[in-house]
């Protein structure tokens, strides 16, 4: 990589380490700096929610973080000493992760910053963005000043793309010239992580609130909790002493919790507050530098986690050679979230403030009510869980591409699962070459983009009314869906086989996969030598979407439904899909 080529990441938190990770694995180097001297050594941020999960699988540490983490099992919700509500974790469907994990920032952040230095990438530690200039748009001349250790004087650098993930008082935003907007709770927020006494909970989140105002235990992983309380603002910064901690335990918890000790304290504003935009020219903002949240839900590092990979994986396309375009979709798709993300903090925040007592009254009574008709466990689990990508107004979910000779334009929902922007959902399948996932989201995992060729009905002659993988016992010499004596599984091989070639001319080809999905096992077995996967769809929940023909859909590396195109003119779909696009020429 060249130096105009050059990705310079500022902030090596979660959102920074996971961008470049996915920079990485896409095949794009990147600068990472930070002033800190290391890794994060305080918990800070708690909870990971399913989305996180997944887009962290797909850099492969969500393994290691499972492993270091407390599975939650609930939240529950307690006014004047009495249980008004709760939620269940655990029973979210179509994903590995059903339930949030409780593990600290520091855990989460070392576990990232060793996948950077196996995927070859690198922090330059104690090194700070002094100073940066932009000038013009798109593409944004960008030139930063350095101040780098040992060396004694500033260094100049000018890279092609400048990425923000410094924080809520990023200096990327404040050089872009980009208004950070919304406003600042008039609370401080109290908290300790330590070791208690007299029955705290082994495996749920606990919210009591109080007129005086909230307690929130949480179990940590390792054993302890972390407690969390609000107060009117005095402007103060200190940490609370454990002496100060336990009077508002004993205030506001239940009788007979004790503090026995801490190891780590800290006093602090919360704020919420949305970037106007999301990127300017050649530079982009991620994670804090972006939005801002309460700690309500813990929705502020999942949603820059999921920032990170949505701007990675766009950004490696781009530089590989995709439509520029491209990048115009990181804004129209985070920045939604982002302010869905904050409202949902917002409103969990205002719910712990209320002090007038009718209000109460009525929060504790709606509580009761949505608790036993289970709509907490329908509407504020997946919302926290953010597993739904919202992404159906997104420039970069073209949705069903036009047939020859028809009139473009954006496609609606496609039949059954299908519609743009959505998570298919998980199926089982039986891998038979090329792949070892046993389900389509474990092939999804990898985080790659990929062309699921679904394979239509059973044609006469290959499998029949026998069920997945048997063979049946049609007529030889009938002709299937691919044309005048040309099998259903000739058509769907044929197709499988032209979008590997096209991917092959890809300058996108390293970082995509191709899969024939079909409902039945080949009678003659498959080819070694093909140059895509296959796999049969036992419950042929995929492959019924089909129906007659080949159905070929493009997956998005966050598991997300691009576009999909029922007839065989891949060049038109490569054409409709920006990370394709460099192979059209190749391929028309």
């Amino acid at each position: 990589m060249t130096q105009t080529d050059t990705v310079l990441i500022v902030g090596a938190g979660p959102t920074g380490l996971t961008t470049a990770c996915t920079l990485l694995q896409h095949g794009v180097d990147c600068r990472v700096i930070d002033r800190r001297n290391g890794p994060a050594s305080e918990p800070k941020a708690l909870i990971l929610w399913s989305g996180a999960l997944e887009v962290l699988r797909r850099i492969d540490v969500a393994d290691s973080l499972e492993k270091r983490s407390l599975p939650l099992s609930g939240a529950s919700y307690w006014s004047g000493g009495r249980r008004t509500g709760g939620v269940r974790f655990g029973a979210l469907a179509d994903t590995a992760f059903p339930r949030p994990l409780c593990v600290p920032q520091s855990v989460t952040e070392g576990v990232l910053y060793d996948r950077l230095l196996k995927l070859g990438g690198n922090v330059e530690w104690n090194t700070e963005l002094a100073a940066a200039r932009i000038t013009g748009s798109t593409p944004s001349n960008v030139s930063v000043t350095l101040t780098v250790p040992g060396t004694g004087s500033p260094a100049p650098f000018s890279p092609r793309w400048l990425i923000g993930a410094d924080g809520t008082h990023s200096t990327v935003r404040a050089a872009a010239g980009i208004a950070f907007e919304g406003s600042t709770y008039a609370r401080d927020f109290l908290l300790g992580d330590g070791v208690f006494t007299g029955g705290l909970p082994e495996d749920e989140a606990q919210y009591h609130l109080t007129p005086e105002g909230v307690l929130v235990v949480v179990p940590l992983p390792g054993g302890g909790h972390r407690v969390f309380f609000d107060r009117d603002a005095t402007g103060e910064v200190r940490p609370l002493s454990d002496e100060e901690l336990q009077e508002l335990l004993t205030a506001r918890g239940p009788k007979g919790w004790k503090l026995e000790s801490t190891w780590w304290r800290s006093t602090f504003r919360v704020h919420t507050k949305v970037a106007a935009r999301f990127r300017e020219g050649s530079v982009l903002l991620a994670g804090d530098a972006a939005h801002c949240h309460s700690p309500a839900g813990g929705q502020g590092l999942n949603t820059g986690v999921q920032d990170g990979f949505n701007l990675g994986w766009k950004l490696a396309a781009v530089i590989n050679g995709a439509d520029p375009a491209l990048l115009d979709s990181y804004e129209a798709e985070r920045r939604p979230a982002a302010l869905r993300a904050l409202r949902n903090s917002d409103r969990q925040t205002r719910l712990w403030m209320l002090r007038q007592g009718p209000k109460r009254v009525l929060r504790d009574t709606l509580l009761k009510v949505a608790t036993a008709t289970g709509a907490l466990d329908r509407r504020i689990v997946p919302e926290l869980a953010q597993l739904d990508p919202g992404l159906e107004s997104s420039p970069a979910v073209p949705g069903e591409l036009p047939k020859p000779g028809t009139r473009g334009g954006r496609g609606g929902k496609g039949p059954g699962l299908l519609s743009p922007g959505v998570r298919l959902p998980d199926t089982p399948w039986q891998p038979l070459h090329g792949t070892d996932a046993a389900s389509l989201h474990e092939f999804l995992a990898a985080g790659r983009h990929t062309l699921l060729v679904l394979q239509g009905a059973s044609a006469p002659g290959t499998s029949g009314s026998g069920g997945p993988g048997t063979s049946g016992s049609g007529a030889p010499g009938t002709s299937g869906s691919g044309g005048p004596g040309t099998s259903g599984a000739d058509a769907g091989e044929r197709t499988a086989a032209e979008a590997a070639e096209l991917v092959a001319r890809s300058t996108v080809r390293s970082q995509t996969d191709v899969l024939l999905l079909t409902d039945h096992r080949p009678r003659g077995g498959c080819d070694p030598s093909a140059p895509y996967a296959r796999a049969v769809d036992i419950g042929r929940k995929l492959t019924e979407l089909a129906g007659a023909g080949p159905l070929v859909v493009y997956v998005r590396p966050d598991g997300a439904v691009g576009a999909w195109s029922s007839h065989r003119d891949l060049g038109r779909l490569a054409a409709g899909v920006s990370v394709l696009g460099a192979a059209v020429e190749s391929v028309a």
